[in-house]
This record gives structure tokens, sequence and C-alpha cells, in this order.
């Protein structure tokens, strides 16, 4: 009995997921910038070059170096990937300042986890984009800032406060190879 009620739960919120409204808007375009599909766009490019990476991780002061073949873009890049602010809920969340080459989208209340996004272009094309994220509850407080430069570099910067157990710093950075 209690397998059947299981199953069927699990049916019920696998099906809801599927109800889920879509990230675009009335017309078939997103509000905002596709990070999500930029990143993932550019981790599998990146994933069929497999360029060699000097990455650098630094925890709490204590740094290392290698040079790498990054084996998953797509969980190297994950932090950038989940930073995505098209979804239906926060269609009117963000400001946007946009001129020929900036684009910054700033979250207009506190409790977003993405705070600010920006990205320089020219010719349309992506040069950097940075990220910042910021979460708060009562157990922890987190501060990222993601930073990418195409067929370039990356750099994850993080902070975090756990009660009872103190401050880490963590910083991520690849450069790639030519």
């Amino acid at each position: 009995m209690h397998i059947a009620a299981l199953t069927g739960g699990i049916l019920l919120l696998s099906g809801l997921q599927s109800c889920r409204p879509d990230k675009t808007q009335p017309n078939g375009t997103l509000k905002y910038f596709d990070v999500a599909g930029y990143f993932k766009a550019d981790t599998s490019k990146l994933q069929k070059l497999n360029p060699v990476v000097d990455k650098t991780v630094l925890h709490n002061g204590t740094s290392e170096n290698k040079t790498v073949h990054i084996p998953n873009w797509g969980q190297e890049l994950n932090l950038f990937i989940q930073s995505d602010i098209n979804r239906p809920a926060w269609k009117n969340s963000y400001t946007v300042l946009n001129t020929d080459s900036l684009i910054i989208y700033t979250a207009k209340t506190p409790d977003l986890r993405t705070t600010k996004i920006m990205i320089r272009k020219d010719n349309n094309k992506v040069k950097w984009l940075v990220i910042y994220n910021h979460t708060k509850n009562l157990l922890y407080e987190t501060r990222e800032k993601l930073s990418f430069f195409p067929d370039s570099a990356y750099q994850i910067e993080k902070s975090q406060q756990v009660k009872l157990m103190g401050k880490n710093l963590y910083m991520v950075k690849g450069i790639l190879k030519k």
C-alpha cells in the first residue's frame, strides 16, 4: 500500500514538472539575456574542443595549480548556468540598463539569489560576463562573483559564512591555453 502511494506521488510530481510554464514571453522571446542557454551552448563547444586549462584553486589562502583538461564543462560552469534569471515569477524582478555595448540586470529586491548580471558585448558578441549571487538564511550566507571571458578564462570567487563553522573563501580560476 505504501509503495503504491509513493509511486503515485512520484508520478504526480513528475507530471507537475511538465505543466510548469515556459520561460518565454507570449511572443516567444526571453525577457532577459539567456544565461543558461548561453552557457549550455558554450559548455557544449568547450566539451568538443577539449582545451588545455591552467586551473588554479584557492581555499582559505591555500592554492593549488594544475594544467588539466576539464572532463565535464557543464559541471565546471554549473554556477553560471544556475544564475539564469528567466523564470516566469521573476519577469519584473530586475531593472535593465542597456547600452550599445553593456547590459546590466540588477535585482529589485535583496531576496533574489542572482543580484546582478553585467554583460559586455561588441558587435552583438559577448566579450565578458560577470554575475553576482547572494544567499542568506539562518544557517549560512554565501556570496559569489562569477566572471567569464569566452574562449579565454573564467573565475569563480565564493565566500561562505556558516554559523558555528566560520568563514570559507574559495576561488577557482581557469585560463584556456591556445
